[in-house]
């Protein structure tokens, strides 16, 4: 078993212990999950991402992959790119963006110590207290129901110039957590598909059951292996075109195999009581985080159109 074996073993044991639907309805209810955050402190999941860790960034996300599988009800990608740009591990942080005079879309920043303000204008991040440490917190939510808050940008603040991509680190995190999570989808459709019975057989056994099914597995690989190539190009020239094919790609699929796994589970799985929804929303929501399929798009189309026809299949043929 190798290094990267044994951090998914010990990763996936800890979301699977302390991330079942009753913590995942209770977090859309707005409680903290504590005992999750604390057993991922306890065994040094927090710190994966920081430079002295010993991990490779390539590991790091695939650990984000897994979260999003489990639809992890925390800021934890976030939490893990803070660390590693604050050298800070010692509190929860989460990350947001600069918009006008406020910082939003904070996940949990009602409950982060530290919220770090990206400004992609600026090229540049500033350090503020979160709502745990008592700054006035904006509360808000996702489609899915995951806190999405606000807080005041303060005059004066200091800001500080980005060493790495982050907008493409967090565009990342939320397409490798789509991955994951349309492949927890998947598994869930082919286990109902297998036990729902209908006119005494399973409906997994009628063909257009089966051809649904197959174009959804098509989907959720195509996602992977996007989401894999942008992760594979982390500190090169491509890195971020990459994350541009890859944050399209996985959107794409996610609105195909979503809809399609409603249609396999039916009425039921439209239910609250049924865990699909938990997954859906939640992919539903990322697709729009961090840039849609659009915006990367176009970020992608700008710069393929500059390149002119003579030098596109070149850089086609040597994606690496």
């Amino acid at each position: 078993m190798t290094s990267n074996d044994l951090l998914l073993d010990s990763a996936g044991r800890i979301f699977a212990d302390h991330s079942d639907k009753a913590v995942l309805d209770a977090a859309e209810r707005g409680e903290f999950p504590e005992r999750l955050w604390n057993a991922l402190v306890e065994n040094g999941f927090h710190q994966l991402a920081m430079p002295d860790s010993g991990v490779e960034l390539a590991d790091v996300f695939a650990v984000i992959g897994l979260a999003g599988r489990h639809a992890l009800p925390l800021p934890f990608a976030e939490a893990l790119l803070a660390n590693r740009w604050l050298g800070d591990s010692a509190r929860l942080g989460s990350i947001g963006l600069v918009q006008g005079d406020r910082v939003v879309d904070v996940p949990w920043g009602r409950r982060a110590e530290l919220i770090l303000a990206l400004d992609a204008e600026r090229g540049a991040y500033a350090l503020l207290d979160g709502g745990g440490a008592g700054v006035y917190v904006e509360q808000d939510r996702n489609a899915a129901g995951e806190p999405r808050d606000a807080v005041p940008l303060p005059e004066g603040v200091t800001w500080m110039p980005l060493t790495e991509p982050a907008a493409a680190f967090l565009a990342l995190s939320r397409g490798i957590a789509m991955a994951g999570g349309l492949e927890r989808v998947l598994d869930l459709s082919l286990q109902y598909a297998n036990e729902r019975e209908q006119f005494g057989r399973p409906i997994a056994r009628f063909q257009a059951i089966q051809h649904n099914l197959a174009l959804m597995a098509g989907e959720v690989a195509a996602a992977r292996r996007a989401a894999d190539a942008a992760v594979d190009a982390i500190g090169g020239e491509r890195f971020e075109l990459e994350v541009a094919a890859a944050k399209s790609r996985v959107g794409e699929a996610v609105g195909i195999a979503a809809e399609i796994a409603h249609q396999v589970h039916g009425a039921m799985g439209f239910t609250h009581e049924h865990q699909l929804h938990h997954f859906t929303r939640r992919l539903w929501a990322w697709r729009d985080e961090h840039g849609n399929e659009a915006f990367w798009q176009q970020r992608l189309g700008r710069h393929l159109a500059a390149l002119g026809a003579d030098r596109l299949w070149d850089f086609l043929a040597t994606r690496g």
